[in-house]
């Protein structure tokens, strides 16, 4: 027999006025820690060397690295978001801010290479492309990684506000108004493997929206990509109640969510397996240097989550703590 659905909870399952309560999510770095992150800068540029050859023992770090012990703590077993706020952007080099952030991550995670050839940091900017690569919106989705951090070197002229909801908070409240819903959301909608989502080998691979392993809930989404496989061949058309839980996923992200405006020197970070985020349309002036321009990099979390085998063909590797997403692509 078929166990209930249960509620899941916890501090995760935040609404967006909580979080304007709730501020434990904000991180403001000081004086001494720009310090410290200032004598790291210092040591790799007397080592030489690529950012991307940065690593957790010659990117030194003493009392940030306690802090990012507990952000890494936070983006688990907390609110699933983290900002840390104070990151003096206009004070640093192009490639300083490369080794800046890429030194941080070694102290939260392992960087993995991100879609394709994409590399391990990627500059999130209009660059005349589609989706990301454009001053567009953005609908809600998650990325293939444990965390996503995102650090902010220049902000637009108008828009490109980051907005972030809970996938457990949406979860709770289906499961209240419409657990026949849920019901279909643990269940498989195929996705294509077309543009960001490569690593597959088919044209599409199934997967369900919501899933738990060993009592750990993970959320992988994007409509995108679910609307893309239904012109694969083979792939089944979606049914009526998978187009009307999908729907209210959505109408609910959009009534659960939480808008963060992103000024430079603010490093988000949200943990994809509960969070999903997506932005407002953006205009630049890049007269004006306000021509929006954020660094990406993805990590692959030392504690993070056991997920189901079936997310095998998204994360290659699914036991806790495993260095997975982007890594296996």
């Amino acid at each position: 027999m078929t166990q209930p659905i249960q509620p899941i909870g916890g501090p995760v399952a935040w609404r967006g006025e909580t979080l304007l309560d709730d501020t434990r999510w904000i991180r403001p770095l000081d004086g001494p820690a720009v310090a410290e992150i200032d004598a790291a800068l210092a040591h790799v540029r007397v080592r030489g060397g690529d950012w991307s050859d940065i690593t957790r023992e010659n990117f030194p770090l003493d009392s940030v690295s306690d802090t990012l012990s507990s952000v890494a703590t936070e983006l688990e077993t907390g609110q699933g978001v983290v900002k840390l706020t104070g990151v003096p952007v206009d004070d640093y080099t192009d490639i300083d801010l490369r080794r800046l952030l890429f030194g941080v991550g070694t102290h939260l995670g392992t960087p993995v290479q991100q879609n394709g050839a994409r590399g391990l940091m990627r500059d999130i900017r209009d660059s005349g492309g589609k989706r990301v690569d454009s001053n567009g919106a953005l609908r809600w989705h998650t990325d293939r990684t444990d965390v996503v951090g995102l650090l902010c070197v220049r902000r637009a002229k108008a828009g490109g506000i980051s907005r972030i909801v809970s996938a457990v908070a949406i979860h709770d409240a289906i499961l209240e108004r419409r657990p026949d819903l849920l019901a279909a959301l643990y269940q498989d909608y195929h996705r294509s493997t077309v543009g960001d989502e490569v690593g597959a080998e088919a044209l599409s691979y199934p997967l369900p929206i919501f899933a738990r392993r060993d009592g750990h809930f993970t959320s992988h989404f994007s409509r995108t990509y679910i609307e893309q496989a239904q012109d694969v061949s083979g792939v089944p058309p979606l049914t009526e109640t998978q187009v009307e839980a999908l729907d209210m996923l959505i109408d609910l992200a959009e009534e659960l969510c939480f808008e963060m405006p992103l000024e430079p020197g603010d490093l988000q970070l949200l943990n994809n397996h509960v969070i999903y985020h997506g932005r407002t349309p953006f205009e630049d002036s890049p007269s004006d240097r306000l021509d929006r321009l954020l660094l990406r990099i993805w990590l692959s979390m030392p504690n993070s989550r056991p997920l189901p085998e079936s997310h095998s063909v998204v994360w290659g590797s699914v036991e806790a703590g495993a260095l997975r997403g982007g890594a296996h692509a």
